[in-house]
C-alpha cells in the first residue's frame, strides 16, 4: 500500500532507471504496458519499508529458539514500558529456508493524527525512523522555535535535502513520519558548539511500527536485511577454510561468515576506512567471533607482486583463499525505505569501473576450485547482470553455479544473458510484488518478495 510518494529522484537518474527496467529485452518479453507498471511499482516500493524486520540470530551461540525466546520476552518489556496495555504480544517468525533468520512483521501504515508542532529530519534519518528507530540529534535539521524536552511533536522527513539546518519551520518537499516526544531543548541542539548526540526524539506514535533493537541482545541478534542474510549461505564457508571479505564494513556479512564456520577457520576482513575496520572489530567482538582478522586496505591493490611473500597481511600472493565475497560497493538504489536521493547520474554510474577492478583482485585471489560470490544492493543493470556477462567473457575460468538457498527472482532481462544463466542468478525484485503482498499471500512470500532490492552471483573457478 503506497502512502508516501515515489521516491525522489533527479530527473535524469529517473529517466536512466526507466531506460533499464524498459530496455529492449525486457520490453520484448513482457510489453511496454507492463514494463513501464514495474517501473512505477519500483519508484513506489523504494520510499516505503518492507514488510518485515530482519533479525540475524547467532546460532553459533545459541539455539534459534532459545534466542527467539528471549527476544519476544525483551521485546514484551520494551513494549510495556511505552505502552499502558497489559496484555502486549510479540510475533516473532522463523524462516523455513534461512535457518539462522528471524522475521517481525511490521505494523504499518497505522493512522497517525498530524499535530500543529513539527520536526524535520534528513532523509537518511528519516528512513531509519521508518524501520523501528527513534530520532537521534545529528538527524534533527528543523524544529519548534520554542520547543522543550517533552514536548510532542510530529516528525517529517525532508525528501530533497533543501531544509535549512536550525530552520523553525519548513514548507518544502517532505513526507509525514508520526509522532514523538522530544527528549532535548532546541537550544541544546543548534545552539551549542559541540555537536549532541543521543536520542532527540522519542517515536511513541510512529506511521510504521517496528520494535526498537538499540541494545536488545547484542550478541545473539544482528539486524540485517533478508537478502545480506542469504548471501552467506550461498558462499556456503566450511569450517577451517581460509575465506576473503573484500568490501566488509560494517561486518554483518564478514560476522555471518565466521559464525556458519563455526569460528573455526579464518575470514579476512578488508576495508578501505579506518573507522569502519574498527567497527567490523566491535562486532566481532560482541558476537564472540575470534577467527576473523580486519585489515584496513584497498582491495584493488589485495594481490601481492611477490608470490613468495609470507606476510600475514594484505597484500596477499595469487590463490590464497577458498572462497571470496564480493560485496561490491554500488549505487545502493534498493535499499528500502530510501524517501529521497540527490545523487547526479555520474555518480550513479561511477561504480562499474571499481567493481571491475575489485573483481580482477577477487579472481586472482581464489584458489582454483574455489566459490566466488558477488553482490550489490542496486537494481541495476550495469551494476548486476552486465557485470555478470562481463565476468564470464572476461574470466574464462568462471562459470555460474546454483545458489541455495534461491528464494528470489532470478536475473533480469537486458545483459544478453541466457535464460540458463539467468536462472542461476539471483536478484531480489520488491516491485515484482508491490501492492501483491498483503494478508493474501502467503508466509513466507510476502518476506522473501518484500526486501530491499539485491542481486547475488555465485561463480566457481575452474
Amino acid at each position: 500500500m503506497s502512502v508516501f510518494p515515489r521516491i525522489s529522484l533527479s530527473p535524469e537518474v529517473s529517466d536512466f532507471l526507466r531506460s533499464v527496467f524498459l530496455n529492449k529485452e525486457v520490453l520484448a518479453a513482457v510489453g511496454h504496458q507492463e514494463a513501464e507498471c514495474r517501473f512505477q511499482k519500483l519508484l513506489s516500493c523504494l520510499s516505503h519499508p518492507p514488510l518485515y524486520t530482519c533479525v540475524r540470530a547467532s546460532t553459533h551461540l545459541a539455539p534459534l529458539e532459545e534466542i527467539r525466546h528471549k527476544l519476544a520476552e525483551e521485546l514484551k518489556k520494551q513494549q510495556m514500558c511505552d505502552s499502558s496495555a497489559e496484555d502486549v504480544s510479540v510475533q516473532i517468525l522463523p524462516h523455513p529456508r534461512v535457518p539462522d533468520v528471524l522475521l517481525l512483521p511490521v505494523d504499518g501504515p497505522r493512522p497517525v493524527k498530524q499535530l500543529s508542532s513539527e520536526l524535520v529530519v534528513g532523509a537518511q534519518c528519516g528512513s531509519a525512523v521508518l524501520r523501528g528507530a527513534h530520532v537521534f540529534v545529528p538527524g534533527i535539521v528543523a524544529s519548534p522555535k520554542y520547543m522543550k524536552a517533552g514536548d510532542v511533536v510530529s516528525v517529517f522527513s525532508d525528501l530533497e535535502g533543501k531544509c535549512t539546518r536550525g530552520a523553525t519551520s519548513f514548507q518544502g518537499k517532505r513526507t509525514f513520519l508520526g509522532n514523538g516526544v522530544a527528549q532535548i531543548d532546541r537550544s541544546s541542539i543548534f545552539c551549542t558548539d559541540e555537536p549532541v548526540k543521543g536520542i532527540g526524539v522519542r517515536m511513541v506514535d510512529p506511521l510504521y511500527q517496528s520494535p526498537s533493537f538499540d541494545g536488545v541482545l547484542p550478541s545473539l541478534t544482528f539486524l540485517q536485511n533478508l537478502p545480506s542474510v542469504v548471501v552467506g549461505h550461498v558462499l556456503g564457508p566450511r569450517p577451517g577454510e581460509r575465506i576473503l571479505d573484500m568490501c566488509a564494513a560494517p561486518g554483518g556479512k564478514t560476522c555471518h561468515i565466521a559464525a556458519l564456520m563455526g569460528d573455526q577457520g579464518e575470514v579476512v576482513a578488508l576495508d578501505r576506512i579506518r573507522n569502519k575496520v574498527d567497527r567490523i572489530r566491535q562486532n566481532a567482538q560482541i558476537l564472540h567471533l575470534s577467527s576473523i582478522k580486519a585489515y584496513c586496505f584497498n582491495s584493488t591493490q589485495a594481490v601481492s607482486s611477490d608470490p613468495a611473500q609470507e606476510t600475514e597481511g594484505p597484500p596477499f600472493p595469487p590463490e590464497s583463499f577458498d572462497r571470496v565475497l564480493l560485496d561490491a560497493p554500488c549505487s545502493g538504489l534498493g535499499q528500502r525505505p530510501n524517501l529521497g536521493s540527490t545523487w547526479s547520474l555520474k555518480e550513479i554510474c561511477s561504480y562499474q569501473p571499481l567493481q571491475r577492478k575489485l573483481f580482477h583482485a577477487a579472481v586472482r585471489l581464489l584458489k582454483k576450485g574455489g566459490v566466488l560470490v558477488y553482490s550489490t544492493c542496486t537494481v541495476t543493470l550495469a551494476e548486476n547482470e552486465e557485470q555478470v556477462a562481463w565476468a564470464l567473457d572476461t574470466f574464462p575460468c568462471l562459470a555460474l553455479q546454483p545458489q541455495g538457498p534461491h528464494i528470489g527472482a532470478e536475473g533480469m532481462l537486458g545483459a544478453g544473458l541466457s535464460p540458463e544463466q539467468l536462472r542461476l542468478l539471483q536478484r531480489f525484485s520488491p516491485e515484482l510484488s508491490w501492492d501483491q503482498t498483503g494478508s493474501a499471500a502467503p508466509f513466507p512470500c510476502r518476506a522473501d518478495r518484500d526486501t530491499i532490492g539485491f542481486f547475488i552471483a555465485k561463480f566457481l573457478k575452474n
